[in-house]
Protein backbone atom coordinates (compact mmCIF):
# COMPACT_ATOMS: atom_id res chain seq x y z
CA UNK A 1 0.00 0.00 0.00
CA UNK A 2 0.99 3.84 -0.57
CA UNK A 3 2.41 5.25 2.51
CA UNK A 4 1.80 8.83 3.59
CA UNK A 5 4.74 10.32 1.63
CA UNK A 6 3.52 8.96 -1.57
CA UNK A 7 -0.36 9.80 -1.31
CA UNK A 8 0.85 13.59 -0.23
CA UNK A 9 2.83 13.84 -3.26
CA UNK A 10 -0.69 13.69 -4.91
CA UNK A 11 -2.44 15.78 -2.84
CA UNK A 12 -3.06 19.37 -3.33
CA UNK A 13 -4.14 22.42 -1.34
CA UNK A 14 -5.36 25.31 -3.07
CA UNK A 15 -5.79 28.78 -1.25
CA UNK A 16 -7.70 31.78 -2.62
CA UNK A 17 -6.39 34.51 -0.40
CA UNK A 18 -7.77 37.70 -2.65
CA UNK A 19 -5.89 40.64 -2.98
CA UNK A 20 -2.56 40.84 -0.98
CA UNK A 21 0.00 43.20 0.15
CA UNK A 22 3.57 41.66 -2.20
CA UNK A 23 5.26 41.70 0.81
CA UNK A 24 3.21 39.83 2.92
CA UNK A 25 2.75 37.26 1.15
CA UNK A 26 6.03 36.66 -0.10
CA UNK A 27 7.12 36.39 3.80
CA UNK A 28 4.19 34.12 4.56
CA UNK A 29 5.53 31.70 1.51
CA UNK A 30 9.08 32.04 2.92
CA UNK A 31 7.55 31.01 6.27
CA UNK A 32 5.58 28.03 5.06
CA UNK A 33 8.75 26.98 3.17
CA UNK A 34 10.66 26.54 5.53
CA UNK A 35 8.57 25.19 8.47
CA UNK A 36 7.03 21.99 6.13
CA UNK A 37 8.50 18.89 6.08
CA UNK A 38 8.99 15.63 3.95
CA UNK A 39 4.79 15.00 5.17
CA UNK A 40 3.62 18.62 4.35
CA UNK A 41 0.99 18.30 1.07
CA UNK A 42 1.85 20.90 -1.69
CA UNK A 43 0.00 24.83 -2.17
CA UNK A 44 -1.05 26.58 -4.51
CA UNK A 45 -2.18 30.01 -3.19
CA UNK A 46 -4.56 32.33 -5.60
CA UNK A 47 -4.28 36.15 -5.39
CA UNK A 48 -4.04 39.34 -6.58
CA UNK A 49 -1.60 42.25 -5.64
CA UNK A 50 -2.07 45.49 -4.93
CA UNK A 51 -0.28 47.99 -7.39
CA UNK A 52 3.77 47.05 -7.37
CA UNK A 53 6.60 46.71 -9.16
CA UNK A 54 8.73 43.53 -7.92
CA UNK A 55 12.74 43.09 -8.80
CA UNK A 56 14.15 39.79 -9.44
CA UNK A 57 17.45 38.77 -7.80
CA UNK A 58 19.40 39.90 -10.79
CA UNK A 59 17.08 42.74 -11.39
CA UNK A 60 18.70 46.07 -12.67
CA UNK A 61 17.91 49.09 -11.79
CA UNK A 62 17.94 50.69 -15.55
CA UNK A 63 15.05 48.47 -16.35
CA UNK A 64 12.82 50.29 -14.19
CA UNK A 65 12.42 53.77 -16.34
CA UNK A 66 9.68 55.40 -13.83
CA UNK A 67 7.91 54.31 -11.60
CA UNK A 68 5.83 57.32 -10.42
CA UNK A 69 3.76 56.75 -7.03
CA UNK A 70 4.01 52.02 -7.60
CA UNK A 71 6.20 50.53 -5.14
CA UNK A 72 9.64 48.76 -5.55
CA UNK A 73 9.91 45.58 -3.52
CA UNK A 74 13.12 43.51 -3.88
CA UNK A 75 12.09 40.24 -4.40
CA UNK A 76 13.81 36.89 -3.94
CA UNK A 77 13.00 34.79 -7.20
CA UNK A 78 14.55 34.93 -10.31
CA UNK A 79 14.75 37.35 -13.46
CA UNK A 80 14.33 40.34 -13.44
CA UNK A 81 11.70 43.51 -12.71
CA UNK A 82 7.92 42.91 -13.28
CA UNK A 83 4.86 44.57 -12.36
CA UNK A 84 1.84 42.89 -10.19
CA UNK A 85 -1.91 44.43 -9.87
CA UNK A 86 -5.36 44.38 -10.05
CA UNK A 87 -7.09 42.02 -12.34
CA UNK A 88 -3.85 39.71 -13.02
CA UNK A 89 -4.31 36.46 -11.57
CA UNK A 90 -1.19 35.29 -9.47
CA UNK A 91 -0.71 32.16 -8.81
CA UNK A 92 2.37 30.84 -6.03
CA UNK A 93 3.31 26.97 -6.59
CA UNK A 94 4.39 25.56 -3.07
CA UNK A 95 5.56 22.20 -4.68
CA UNK A 96 8.03 19.74 -3.06
CA UNK A 97 9.82 19.21 -6.62
CA UNK A 98 11.97 16.38 -4.96
CA UNK A 99 9.02 14.52 -4.12
CA UNK A 100 7.75 15.01 -7.04
CA UNK A 101 10.49 14.14 -8.93
CA UNK A 102 11.05 17.34 -10.62
CA UNK A 103 13.87 19.33 -12.08
CA UNK A 104 13.65 23.45 -11.96
CA UNK A 105 13.02 23.01 -15.93
CA UNK A 106 10.14 20.46 -15.61
CA UNK A 107 8.39 23.09 -13.21
CA UNK A 108 8.94 25.68 -15.67
CA UNK A 109 8.09 24.08 -18.40
CA UNK A 110 5.36 22.29 -16.86
CA UNK A 111 3.76 26.18 -15.45
CA UNK A 112 4.10 27.45 -19.33
CA UNK A 113 2.26 24.15 -20.66
CA UNK A 114 -0.55 24.62 -18.28
CA UNK A 115 -1.06 28.53 -19.27
CA UNK A 116 -0.97 27.57 -22.89
CA UNK A 117 -3.50 24.86 -22.55
CA UNK A 118 -5.43 27.27 -20.31
CA UNK A 119 -5.52 29.80 -23.11
CA UNK A 120 -6.36 27.59 -25.90
CA UNK A 121 -9.69 26.69 -24.04
CA UNK A 122 -10.46 30.59 -24.77
CA UNK A 123 -9.43 29.79 -28.31
CA UNK A 124 -5.84 31.68 -28.15
CA UNK A 125 -2.78 30.46 -29.34
CA UNK A 126 -0.10 30.90 -26.98
CA UNK A 127 3.77 30.02 -26.94
CA UNK A 128 6.44 29.35 -24.83
CA UNK A 129 10.64 31.25 -25.64
CA UNK A 130 12.96 29.61 -25.06
CA UNK A 131 15.12 32.89 -24.44
CA UNK A 132 12.95 34.75 -22.42
CA UNK A 133 10.70 32.39 -19.50
CA UNK A 134 6.31 32.98 -19.58
CA UNK A 135 3.84 33.01 -22.14
CA UNK A 136 3.22 34.97 -24.95
CA UNK A 137 0.60 35.56 -27.46
CA UNK A 138 2.04 36.38 -30.97
CA UNK A 139 4.60 38.59 -29.94
CA UNK A 140 2.91 40.08 -26.22
CA UNK A 141 3.45 38.77 -22.86
CA UNK A 142 0.41 37.60 -21.46
CA UNK A 143 2.15 35.74 -18.64
CA UNK A 144 4.94 35.87 -16.62
CA UNK A 145 7.16 33.57 -14.34
CA UNK A 146 9.31 34.08 -11.24
CA UNK A 147 10.84 31.12 -9.11
CA UNK A 148 12.54 30.25 -6.57
CA UNK A 149 13.76 26.74 -5.11
CA UNK A 150 14.94 26.39 -1.34
CA UNK A 151 15.53 22.96 0.13
CA UNK A 152 14.00 21.56 -2.54
CA UNK A 153 10.67 23.06 -2.27
CA UNK A 154 9.84 26.26 -4.84
CA UNK A 155 7.66 29.00 -4.27
CA UNK A 156 6.51 32.22 -6.39
CA UNK A 157 4.96 31.16 -9.35
CA UNK A 158 3.17 33.03 -12.65
CA UNK A 159 1.10 35.64 -13.21
CA UNK A 160 -1.73 36.00 -15.66
CA UNK A 161 -2.85 39.12 -17.03
CA UNK A 162 -6.63 38.74 -16.90
CA UNK A 163 -7.99 42.00 -16.87
CA UNK A 164 -6.00 44.86 -16.00
CA UNK A 165 -4.68 48.35 -16.41
CA UNK A 166 -1.66 47.51 -18.37
CA UNK A 167 0.04 51.64 -18.38
CA UNK A 168 2.68 50.88 -15.65
CA UNK A 169 4.05 47.89 -17.71
CA UNK A 170 5.15 50.98 -19.67
CA UNK A 171 6.81 52.01 -16.48
CA UNK A 172 9.51 49.68 -16.97
CA UNK A 173 11.49 46.78 -19.05
CA UNK A 174 8.95 44.50 -18.67
CA UNK A 175 11.16 41.36 -17.30
CA UNK A 176 14.09 43.23 -19.15
CA UNK A 177 13.26 43.43 -21.82
CA UNK A 178 12.92 47.34 -23.39
CA UNK A 179 9.87 47.61 -26.36
CA UNK A 180 8.42 44.36 -24.62
CA UNK A 181 4.73 44.52 -25.88
CA UNK A 182 2.18 43.01 -23.05
CA UNK A 183 -1.38 41.45 -23.39
CA UNK A 184 -4.61 40.37 -21.18
CA UNK A 185 -7.52 38.32 -21.87
CA UNK A 186 -10.01 41.22 -22.08
CA UNK A 187 -7.38 42.86 -24.77
CA UNK A 188 -8.06 39.27 -26.59
CA UNK A 189 -11.54 39.52 -26.17
CA UNK A 190 -11.86 37.37 -23.47
CA UNK A 191 -14.42 38.54 -21.20
CA UNK A 192 -13.99 35.78 -18.15
CA UNK A 193 -13.81 36.78 -14.62
CA UNK A 194 -10.79 36.15 -12.45
CA UNK A 195 -12.68 33.99 -10.36
CA UNK A 196 -13.08 31.25 -13.06
CA UNK A 197 -9.97 31.52 -15.01
CA UNK A 198 -8.44 30.35 -11.75
CA UNK A 199 -10.40 27.44 -11.71
CA UNK A 200 -9.59 26.78 -14.79
CA UNK A 201 -5.83 26.94 -14.26
CA UNK A 202 -5.72 25.07 -10.94
CA UNK A 203 -7.66 22.15 -13.43
CA UNK A 204 -4.90 22.48 -15.96
CA UNK A 205 -1.96 22.52 -13.26
CA UNK A 206 -3.21 19.74 -11.31
CA UNK A 207 -3.30 17.44 -14.07
CA UNK A 208 -0.30 18.44 -15.61
CA UNK A 209 1.57 17.80 -12.47
CA UNK A 210 -0.32 14.62 -11.49
CA UNK A 211 -2.20 16.28 -8.34
CA UNK A 212 -5.19 13.36 -8.27
CA UNK A 213 -6.88 15.05 -5.35
CA UNK A 214 -7.55 18.84 -3.94
CA UNK A 215 -9.70 20.83 -1.94
CA UNK A 216 -9.96 24.61 -1.77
Amino acid sequence: MPGPHDLNAKHLIVKNLGVTQYQDTLQRMREFTDARDDETPDELWLLQHHPVFTQGQSGKKEHILDPGNIPIVQSDRGGQVTYHGPGQLVCYLLIDIKRKQLGVRDLVDGIELSVIHLLASYGIEAKARADAPGVYVQDAKIAALGLRVRRARSYHGLSLNVSMDLEPYGRINPCGYEGLEVTDLAGLGVNEDISSVSSCLVAQLAAHFGYDSFRQ
